[in-house]
Protein backbone atom coordinates (compact mmCIF):
# COMPACT_ATOMS: atom_id res chain seq x y z
CA UNK A 1 0.00 0.00 0.00
CA UNK A 2 1.20 3.23 -1.17
CA UNK A 3 0.87 6.34 1.22
CA UNK A 4 0.71 9.88 0.29
CA UNK A 5 3.05 12.27 1.78
CA UNK A 6 0.91 15.30 0.47
CA UNK A 7 -0.92 16.94 2.72
CA UNK A 8 -4.14 19.35 1.46
CA UNK A 9 -5.18 22.46 2.84
CA UNK A 10 -8.54 22.59 4.32
CA UNK A 11 -10.75 25.72 5.45
CA UNK A 12 -11.27 24.23 9.05
CA UNK A 13 -7.86 26.05 9.60
CA UNK A 14 -7.41 29.15 8.56
CA UNK A 15 -4.94 30.86 6.70
CA UNK A 16 -2.62 34.21 6.83
CA UNK A 17 -3.16 36.81 4.64
CA UNK A 18 0.61 36.44 3.48
CA UNK A 19 -0.49 32.62 3.01
CA UNK A 20 -0.02 32.98 -1.17
CA UNK A 21 2.84 35.43 -0.75
CA UNK A 22 4.62 32.67 1.56
CA UNK A 23 3.92 30.53 -0.95
CA UNK A 24 5.64 32.17 -4.31
CA UNK A 25 8.41 32.54 -1.75
CA UNK A 26 9.14 29.23 -1.20
CA UNK A 27 7.59 28.00 1.09
CA UNK A 28 7.32 23.96 1.23
CA UNK A 29 6.38 23.14 4.67
CA UNK A 30 3.10 24.03 7.04
CA UNK A 31 2.15 23.31 10.73
CA UNK A 32 -0.93 24.38 12.65
CA UNK A 33 -0.48 26.96 15.18
CA UNK A 34 -3.62 28.50 16.86
CA UNK A 35 -5.91 27.06 14.23
CA UNK A 36 -4.15 28.65 11.65
CA UNK A 37 -1.58 27.11 8.80
CA UNK A 38 2.28 28.77 10.07
CA UNK A 39 5.51 28.65 7.22
CA UNK A 40 7.74 26.38 8.83
CA UNK A 41 10.19 25.15 6.07
CA UNK A 42 12.14 27.18 3.42
CA UNK A 43 14.50 25.09 2.82
CA UNK A 44 17.86 24.33 4.44
CA UNK A 45 17.34 25.19 8.56
CA UNK A 46 20.69 26.06 8.12
CA UNK A 47 20.66 28.57 5.78
CA UNK A 48 17.77 30.19 7.46
CA UNK A 49 19.76 30.50 11.19
CA UNK A 50 22.27 32.47 8.91
CA UNK A 51 20.26 34.57 7.07
CA UNK A 52 18.93 35.81 10.35
CA UNK A 53 21.88 36.17 12.56
CA UNK A 54 23.72 37.50 9.48
CA UNK A 55 21.31 40.02 7.12
CA UNK A 56 17.30 39.95 8.21
CA UNK A 57 14.65 37.33 7.90
CA UNK A 58 10.41 38.17 7.02
CA UNK A 59 8.53 35.60 8.63
CA UNK A 60 4.45 35.30 8.19
CA UNK A 61 3.25 34.89 12.25
CA UNK A 62 -0.30 35.73 11.78
CA UNK A 63 -0.70 32.81 13.96
CA UNK A 64 0.07 34.88 16.77
CA UNK A 65 -3.30 35.91 17.33
CA UNK A 66 -4.24 39.09 19.45
CA UNK A 67 -6.83 39.19 22.32
CA UNK A 68 -8.23 42.96 22.01
CA UNK A 69 -9.23 43.93 25.68
CA UNK A 70 -11.12 47.36 25.92
CA UNK A 71 -13.73 49.00 28.02
CA UNK A 72 -13.51 51.11 31.21
CA UNK A 73 -12.13 48.21 33.12
CA UNK A 74 -9.69 47.39 30.89
CA UNK A 75 -6.67 48.06 32.85
CA UNK A 76 -8.23 46.43 35.91
CA UNK A 77 -9.05 43.10 34.03
CA UNK A 78 -5.56 42.82 31.98
CA UNK A 79 -3.78 42.99 35.75
CA UNK A 80 -6.34 39.99 36.20
CA UNK A 81 -4.42 37.85 34.03
CA UNK A 82 -1.05 38.04 34.85
CA UNK A 83 0.89 37.99 38.28
CA UNK A 84 3.51 40.55 36.33
CA UNK A 85 2.87 44.06 38.11
CA UNK A 86 1.06 46.03 34.94
CA UNK A 87 1.08 49.27 36.96
CA UNK A 88 3.92 51.08 35.24
CA UNK A 89 2.95 49.82 31.71
CA UNK A 90 2.66 52.86 29.74
CA UNK A 91 0.21 53.39 26.60
CA UNK A 92 2.57 52.55 24.01
CA UNK A 93 4.94 49.79 25.83
CA UNK A 94 4.48 45.93 26.00
CA UNK A 95 5.28 43.78 28.03
CA UNK A 96 6.13 39.91 28.36
CA UNK A 97 4.03 38.15 30.74
CA UNK A 98 2.40 34.78 31.88
CA UNK A 99 -1.11 34.24 31.83
CA UNK A 100 -1.59 31.98 34.93
CA UNK A 101 -5.00 29.67 36.45
CA UNK A 102 -6.37 29.28 39.93
CA UNK A 103 -3.24 26.48 40.18
CA UNK A 104 -0.65 29.07 39.34
CA UNK A 105 0.00 26.94 35.94
CA UNK A 106 0.94 29.14 32.74
CA UNK A 107 -1.89 29.34 30.48
CA UNK A 108 0.23 31.25 28.05
CA UNK A 109 2.89 33.54 27.75
CA UNK A 110 2.17 36.31 25.37
CA UNK A 111 3.74 39.99 24.81
CA UNK A 112 1.20 42.77 25.82
CA UNK A 113 0.53 45.85 24.13
CA UNK A 114 -0.75 48.90 25.38
CA UNK A 115 -2.38 50.98 22.93
CA UNK A 116 -4.52 53.34 24.55
CA UNK A 117 -5.38 53.44 28.22
CA UNK A 118 -8.20 51.30 27.88
CA UNK A 119 -6.90 49.21 25.24
CA UNK A 120 -4.82 46.38 24.71
CA UNK A 121 -3.76 43.42 22.74
CA UNK A 122 -2.68 40.29 23.79
CA UNK A 123 -0.44 38.52 21.45
CA UNK A 124 -0.74 34.87 21.75
CA UNK A 125 1.61 31.81 21.93
CA UNK A 126 -0.88 28.65 20.83
CA UNK A 127 -3.27 28.24 23.28
CA UNK A 128 -7.29 29.74 23.04
CA UNK A 129 -6.79 32.01 25.56
CA UNK A 130 -9.80 34.19 24.00
CA UNK A 131 -12.20 31.49 25.24
CA UNK A 132 -10.50 31.91 28.89
CA UNK A 133 -10.52 35.82 28.74
CA UNK A 134 -14.07 35.67 28.14
CA UNK A 135 -15.31 33.44 30.03
CA UNK A 136 -13.38 35.25 32.98
CA UNK A 137 -14.67 38.53 32.00
CA UNK A 138 -18.52 36.79 32.53
CA UNK A 139 -18.18 36.80 36.21
CA UNK A 140 -15.54 39.23 36.80
CA UNK A 141 -18.10 42.49 37.39
CA UNK A 142 -15.76 44.70 35.10
CA UNK A 143 -16.86 46.68 32.42
CA UNK A 144 -14.66 44.92 29.27
CA UNK A 145 -15.16 44.17 25.84
CA UNK A 146 -13.47 41.48 24.72
CA UNK A 147 -13.16 40.12 20.87
CA UNK A 148 -9.97 39.01 18.24
CA UNK A 149 -9.22 41.92 15.90
CA UNK A 150 -8.13 41.96 11.83
CA UNK A 151 -4.65 41.74 13.01
CA UNK A 152 -2.22 39.77 11.49
CA UNK A 153 1.25 40.38 12.61
CA UNK A 154 4.99 39.80 10.55
CA UNK A 155 8.15 39.22 12.07
CA UNK A 156 11.10 41.36 10.17
CA UNK A 157 14.40 40.38 12.12
CA UNK A 158 17.97 40.11 11.97
CA UNK A 159 20.50 42.85 12.47
CA UNK A 160 19.81 44.59 8.94
CA UNK A 161 16.17 44.81 9.98
CA UNK A 162 16.26 48.28 11.11
CA UNK A 163 18.00 49.39 7.67
CA UNK A 164 15.23 47.62 6.40
CA UNK A 165 12.52 49.62 8.14
CA UNK A 166 14.28 52.74 7.67
CA UNK A 167 13.76 52.19 3.80
CA UNK A 168 10.52 51.93 4.44
CA UNK A 169 9.09 54.22 7.29
CA UNK A 170 12.36 56.72 7.06
CA UNK A 171 14.36 57.47 9.90
CA UNK A 172 11.39 58.28 13.04
CA UNK A 173 11.77 54.45 13.26
CA UNK A 174 14.97 54.54 14.77
CA UNK A 175 14.13 56.23 18.26
CA UNK A 176 11.62 53.29 18.79
CA UNK A 177 13.22 51.69 22.03
CA UNK A 178 13.09 47.64 22.51
CA UNK A 179 9.56 46.66 23.64
CA UNK A 180 7.68 49.74 22.83
CA UNK A 181 5.05 50.63 20.12
CA UNK A 182 4.36 53.13 17.48
CA UNK A 183 1.13 53.28 15.23
CA UNK A 184 2.31 53.83 11.21
CA UNK A 185 0.29 54.01 8.10
CA UNK A 186 2.66 52.85 5.55
CA UNK A 187 1.22 54.02 1.49
CA UNK A 188 -2.52 53.50 3.15
CA UNK A 189 -1.77 50.14 4.73
CA UNK A 190 -2.63 50.63 9.00
CA UNK A 191 0.03 49.22 10.93
CA UNK A 192 1.12 48.89 14.58
CA UNK A 193 4.64 48.48 14.67
CA UNK A 194 6.98 47.28 17.76
CA UNK A 195 10.32 46.42 18.76
CA UNK A 196 10.10 42.21 20.10
CA UNK A 197 10.18 39.38 18.36
CA UNK A 198 11.03 35.98 18.47
CA UNK A 199 14.37 35.10 18.12
CA UNK A 200 16.78 36.96 20.46
CA UNK A 201 18.16 39.22 17.36
CA UNK A 202 17.45 42.91 16.21
CA UNK A 203 14.00 42.94 15.21
CA UNK A 204 10.32 44.17 14.66
CA UNK A 205 6.90 43.25 14.73
CA UNK A 206 4.48 44.83 12.14
CA UNK A 207 0.83 44.10 13.29
CA UNK A 208 -1.10 44.19 9.72
CA UNK A 209 -4.60 46.04 10.61
CA UNK A 210 -6.32 45.40 7.69
CA UNK A 211 -5.93 41.65 6.26
CA UNK A 212 -7.11 42.54 2.57
CA UNK A 213 -3.82 44.29 2.38
CA UNK A 214 -1.36 41.32 3.49
CA UNK A 215 0.01 40.38 -0.07
CA UNK A 216 0.72 44.13 -0.41
CA UNK A 217 2.64 44.26 2.69
CA UNK A 218 4.58 41.38 2.31
CA UNK A 219 5.91 42.22 -1.39
CA UNK A 220 6.13 45.80 -0.20
CA UNK A 221 8.77 44.36 2.46
CA UNK A 222 10.62 42.03 0.57
CA UNK A 223 11.36 44.65 -1.91
CA UNK A 224 12.21 47.53 0.15
CA UNK A 225 15.32 44.23 1.88
CA UNK A 226 16.43 43.33 -0.86
CA UNK A 227 19.84 45.73 -0.85
CA UNK A 228 20.06 44.43 2.53
CA UNK A 229 19.88 40.73 1.64
CA UNK A 230 16.25 40.33 3.05
CA UNK A 231 15.22 36.56 2.78
CA UNK A 232 11.53 35.09 3.49
CA UNK A 233 12.14 33.00 6.95
CA UNK A 234 10.68 30.47 9.56
CA UNK A 235 11.02 31.23 13.17
CA UNK A 236 14.71 29.67 13.84
CA UNK A 237 14.14 26.73 16.62
CA UNK A 238 18.34 26.95 16.24
CA UNK A 239 18.73 30.92 17.36
CA UNK A 240 15.44 30.49 19.51
CA UNK A 241 16.58 27.67 21.96
CA UNK A 242 20.50 29.17 21.28
CA UNK A 243 18.70 32.03 23.46
CA UNK A 244 16.74 30.43 25.50
CA UNK A 245 13.55 31.28 24.57
CA UNK A 246 10.61 29.32 25.51
CA UNK A 247 8.67 27.44 23.35
CA UNK A 248 4.92 26.94 24.64
CA UNK A 249 3.56 23.43 24.87
CA UNK A 250 7.41 22.48 24.73
CA UNK A 251 9.15 24.21 26.70
CA UNK A 252 5.83 24.93 29.40
CA UNK A 253 2.20 23.74 29.27
CA UNK A 254 -0.59 24.34 31.64
CA UNK A 255 1.25 21.97 34.18
CA UNK A 256 3.81 24.21 34.63
CA UNK A 257 4.52 27.18 36.95
CA UNK A 258 6.83 30.31 36.51
CA UNK A 259 9.18 29.57 39.44
CA UNK A 260 9.90 26.00 37.86
CA UNK A 261 11.19 28.24 34.30
CA UNK A 262 12.84 30.76 36.82
CA UNK A 263 10.48 33.95 35.55
CA UNK A 264 10.18 34.62 39.49
CA UNK A 265 10.57 38.55 38.22
CA UNK A 266 7.57 38.27 36.46
CA UNK A 267 5.55 36.97 39.21
CA UNK A 268 4.83 39.82 42.11
CA UNK A 269 3.03 38.43 44.78
CA UNK A 270 2.97 41.43 47.25
CA UNK A 271 1.70 43.93 45.20
CA UNK A 272 -1.55 45.83 45.80
CA UNK A 273 -3.91 43.57 43.18
CA UNK A 274 -5.98 40.31 42.55
CA UNK A 275 -4.58 37.95 39.65
CA UNK A 276 -5.87 34.40 38.86
CA UNK A 277 -3.89 32.20 40.61
CA UNK A 278 -2.40 34.57 43.26
CA UNK A 279 -2.94 32.45 46.85
CA UNK A 280 -1.75 29.08 44.37
CA UNK A 281 1.65 30.93 43.56
CA UNK A 282 1.89 31.94 47.34
CA UNK A 283 1.99 28.50 48.42
CA UNK A 284 4.39 27.69 45.83
CA UNK A 285 6.82 30.69 46.73
CA UNK A 286 6.31 29.01 50.58
CA UNK A 287 7.21 25.22 49.98
CA UNK A 288 9.56 25.18 46.93
CA UNK A 289 9.22 23.63 43.31
CA UNK A 290 10.34 19.65 42.48
CA UNK A 291 11.08 20.61 38.65
CA UNK A 292 13.23 23.35 36.96
CA UNK A 293 13.98 23.80 33.74
CA UNK A 294 17.85 23.75 32.56
CA UNK A 295 20.37 24.03 29.92
CA UNK A 296 22.20 21.02 28.56
CA UNK A 297 24.76 20.58 25.98
CA UNK A 298 24.55 16.91 24.69
CA UNK A 299 27.11 14.69 23.37
CA UNK A 300 27.28 13.01 20.11
CA UNK A 301 26.96 13.89 16.90
CA UNK A 302 24.83 16.67 15.41
CA UNK A 303 21.31 16.26 15.98
CA UNK A 304 19.24 16.17 12.68
CA UNK A 305 16.96 19.41 13.29
CA UNK A 306 15.06 19.88 16.35
CA UNK A 307 13.26 17.04 18.30
CA UNK A 308 9.85 16.94 17.71
CA UNK A 309 9.08 14.79 20.98
CA UNK A 310 10.06 14.77 24.36
CA UNK A 311 13.61 12.80 25.25
CA UNK A 312 13.72 10.96 28.99
CA UNK A 313 16.49 11.92 31.17
CA UNK A 314 18.14 9.42 33.66
CA UNK A 315 20.22 9.41 36.71
CA UNK A 316 21.45 6.83 38.50
CA UNK A 317 18.92 4.71 36.63
CA UNK A 318 16.29 7.20 37.40
CA UNK A 319 14.16 9.05 35.34
CA UNK A 320 14.53 12.60 36.24
CA UNK A 321 12.89 14.46 33.33
CA UNK A 322 12.96 15.36 29.69
CA UNK A 323 14.50 17.26 27.32
CA UNK A 324 12.12 19.84 25.66
CA UNK A 325 13.87 21.41 22.87
CA UNK A 326 16.74 20.31 21.24
CA UNK A 327 18.96 21.58 17.80
CA UNK A 328 22.42 21.52 16.82
CA UNK A 329 23.92 24.98 16.86
CA UNK A 330 26.24 25.45 13.78
CA UNK A 331 28.04 28.71 15.24
CA UNK A 332 28.52 26.63 18.67
CA UNK A 333 29.30 23.78 17.26
CA UNK A 334 27.19 21.68 19.99
CA UNK A 335 23.65 20.05 20.45
CA UNK A 336 21.96 22.69 22.69
CA UNK A 337 18.92 21.82 24.45
CA UNK A 338 16.23 23.39 27.21
CA UNK A 339 15.16 20.27 29.63
CA UNK A 340 12.80 19.95 32.34
CA UNK A 341 14.00 18.03 35.67
CA UNK A 342 13.97 17.32 39.27
CA UNK A 343 15.44 20.12 41.43
CA UNK A 344 17.60 17.46 42.96
CA UNK A 345 19.81 16.98 39.48
CA UNK A 346 19.70 20.89 38.26
CA UNK A 347 22.94 21.66 39.51
CA UNK A 348 25.25 23.02 37.38
CA UNK A 349 27.60 20.50 35.45
CA UNK A 350 25.40 17.47 36.63
CA UNK A 351 25.82 14.70 34.25
CA UNK A 352 22.40 12.86 32.60
CA UNK A 353 22.25 9.76 30.51
CA UNK A 354 19.66 11.06 27.68
CA UNK A 355 17.37 8.36 25.38
CA UNK A 356 17.14 9.96 21.59
CA UNK A 357 15.03 7.83 18.96
CA UNK A 358 18.40 6.52 17.50
CA UNK A 359 20.04 5.80 20.99
CA UNK A 360 21.40 7.04 24.71
CA UNK A 361 24.15 9.50 24.92
CA UNK A 362 25.42 11.85 27.98
CA UNK A 363 24.65 15.59 28.80
CA UNK A 364 25.55 18.13 31.29
CA UNK A 365 23.71 20.96 32.71
CA UNK A 366 25.00 24.15 31.39
CA UNK A 367 23.39 27.95 32.27
CA UNK A 368 21.03 29.59 29.52
CA UNK A 369 20.90 31.33 27.65
CA UNK A 370 24.32 29.63 25.52
CA UNK A 371 24.36 32.85 22.82
CA UNK A 372 24.56 36.28 24.00
CA UNK A 373 23.20 35.84 27.17
CA UNK A 374 22.07 39.53 28.17
CA UNK A 375 20.19 39.91 24.87
CA UNK A 376 22.52 42.96 23.53
CA UNK A 377 21.73 42.06 20.24
CA UNK A 378 18.04 42.58 20.68
CA UNK A 379 18.33 45.38 22.91
CA UNK A 380 20.80 47.06 20.61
Amino acid sequence: MTISNEFGFGTQIRKSPYFDATVRWGATGFSVYNHMYIPRDFGNPEENFWNLVNHAILCDVAVERQVEITGPDAAKFVQLLTPRDLSNCAVGQCKYVLLTNAQGGILNDPILLRLAENHFWISLADSDVLFWAQGLAVNSGLDVQICEPDVSPLQLQGPKSVKVMQALFGDSILDLKYYWLREYDLDGIPLIVSRTGWSSELGYELYLRDASQGDVLWEKIMAAGAPFGLKPGHTSSIRRIEGGMLSYHADMDINTNPYELGLDRLIDLDGDFDFVGKSALQRIRTTGIAKQHVGLIINGPAIKGPNTRFWALEKDGRTVGKVTSAVYSPRLEQNIALAMVDADVAALDTELLVYMPDGQTSAIVVPKPFYDPKKQLAVS
